[in-house]
């Protein structure tokens, strides 16, 4: 990644007063250390009429993907190579922002104690920016920089220069130049708008950030006519953060209107002494709706195929309509965590000849899963891998073939809602997929053709009008009253 910084001077205002502002000599070549690897700070010119600063970030993306290394894996087969392959070493993003305000804090910061005169002062600044991501082309760019007092040059770089029909890539060659910036203003706009442009945070968005947006962004983010989408984008789309920092954005603006001071305005409601009710976790209501289901079917023997730690088994125990109750996983030290949670060693006997929990795979045929009235798949599909999943389907739906199969998985479209999800990762870091509800829809539709089911489907959770709800409830029932009479 690459950025230079120039100014033209005179002999009575030196060009070369940059090296105070960016406290960085003029003369030498340094390096520093930062997050994403080394970033070089030197002059290619640097005379009283002209002085060009430069910064070089060399990023290391195989210790970037060491780095982020349990946060989940890509459904996609060439997940693994785009970790390596990707515009990250040359492409200016929030990787580069993280490295100016390392390297040029307290330039950032308007501080310069060899010669306190000079950070007031407007100069004529030239920054260029070979290779910036700009998702929203150049005339986003001109939106963003422009209200600021830049002159805008956002020149569009070809897919491939050979072949012009490819048209142009999302990336552009960036000028700015203004002649009424100080160099501090400069920096925190670019600080800012370098991660906006590119629409992505390579590290970790936490509430912090709202603190760190507020300080680059004081005097001309909360006039700014792009402010909403500038919030949003720097925040990760976290809606919280961003919600947050609008409010926050607006005082400011309140302030400066009625020329007082933030404190002053936001001081018109005490402290709340009422407590939010807090919402119902998914995985609570993912249990409720898998009761629901199964009581609304009938069932009274339950098979709970995955039942992992026992959290499912004991919502069914405290309800009488289930006479035996079946926990079955792979895991010995979950079923061990179940039965301490179910209390089974103090139980009484009435209630413990319920529930059973048994050791097994459910990719292989099991007689003992035969005969019951229903078997839950709770959020156990996607820890398969896809090859996998046809002898689950047998060992479940050919095999036991309970009249009633209820099978819950997470909805990927919903994925785009969660604050803390990074984009592109999965839930869960065991999750070998997670489908769309059409994927899940095509997959639960041609196992019930396969086996002699009907299905039909209900969201979990809140359904969101464009992405659907976070889980997807899949009810499968045999058709065949014979068949349904046999198991």
């Amino acid at each position: 990644m690459f950025l230079t910084i120039s100014t033209t001077g005179t002999p009575e205002r030196p060009a070369t007063d940059l090296g105070y502002l960016l406290h960085k000599h003029p003369d030498k070549a340094q390096a520093f250390s930062t997050s994403s690897g080394t970033a070089h700070v030197l002059y290619p010119e640097a005379d009283a009429l002209r002085c060009t600063a430069a910064l070089l970030l060399e990023v290391d993306t195989v210790a970037l993907v060491r780095k982020g290394k349990g946060k989940g894996r890509g459904g996609a087969p060439d997940a693994a190579l785009a970790q390596y392959v990707n515009d990250r070493p040359y492409a200016a993003s929030s990787l580069l922002a993280v490295a100016l305000s390392n390297v040029f804090s307290s330039a950032m910061k308007g501080v310069c104690h060899a010669r306190p005169e000079l950070p007031g002062q407007a100069r004529p600044l030239r920054i260029e920016v070979p290779a910036l991501p700009a998702r929203g082309g150049p005339d986003l760019v001109a939106k963003l920089f422009e209200p600021l007092g830049w002159t805008v040059t956002a020149q569009p770089v070809p897919l491939d220069t050979e072949f012009p029909g490819w048209g142009d890539s999302r990336y552009v060659r960036l000028v700015l130049e203004s002649g009424t910036l100080t160099v501090a203003e400069a920096l925190r706009h670019l600080y800012v708008l370098l991660p906006v442009l590119d629409d992505a945070k390579h590290y970790w968005v936490a509430p912090d950030e709202v603190d760190k947006l507020l300080r680059a962004g004081e005097g001309w983010l909360p006039g700014h006519p792009e402010q909403k989408l500038i919030t949003s984008r720097y925040l990760a789309r976290r809606w919280s953060l961003t919600r947050r920092a609008t409010e926050r954005l607006e005082l400011v603006r309140l302030a400066e209107a009625d020329d007082s001071e933030v404190e002053a305005i936001d001081n018109a409601v005490e402290a709340e002494t009422e407590t939010e009710e807090k919402p119902t976790p998914l995985a609570v209501r993912r249990r409720e709706a898998i009761v629901t289901a199964l009581r609304n079917s009938g069932a009274a023997r339950v098979l709970d195929l995955g039942c992992g730690q026992g959290q499912l088994v004991q919502a069914l125990l405290k309800d009488p309509a289930f006479t035996e109750i079946v926990g079955v996983d792979v895991s010995m030290r979950a079923l061990t965590i179940a039965s301490r949670r179910l209390k089974l060693d103090r139980m009484g006997e009435r209630q413990a000849s319920r529930v059973t929990l048994l050791q097994g795979s459910l990719t292989y045929t099991d007689t003992r899963l035969k005969g019951y009235d229903a078997a839950v798949l709770s959020e156990v599909i996607e820890h398969l891998d896809l090859p996998r999943l046809p002898a689950l389907e047998y060992a479940v739906f050919g095999a036991a073939r309970p009249r009633t199969v209820l099978v819950t998985t997470p909805n990927a479209e919903y994925n785009v809602r969660w604050e803390t999800l990074p984009a592109g990762h999965l839930r869960h870091g065991d999750h070998r997929f997670e489908w769309t509800r059409a994927e899940f829809r095509a997959w639960a539709q041609a196992v019930a053709e396969r086996h002699g089911y009907t299905v039909a489907y209900e969201p979990v959770g809140p359904d969101d009008p464009e992405v659907g709800p976070p889980t997807q409830l899949a009810q499968f029932t045999l058709t065949s009253p014979k068949e349904a009479a046999a198991a």
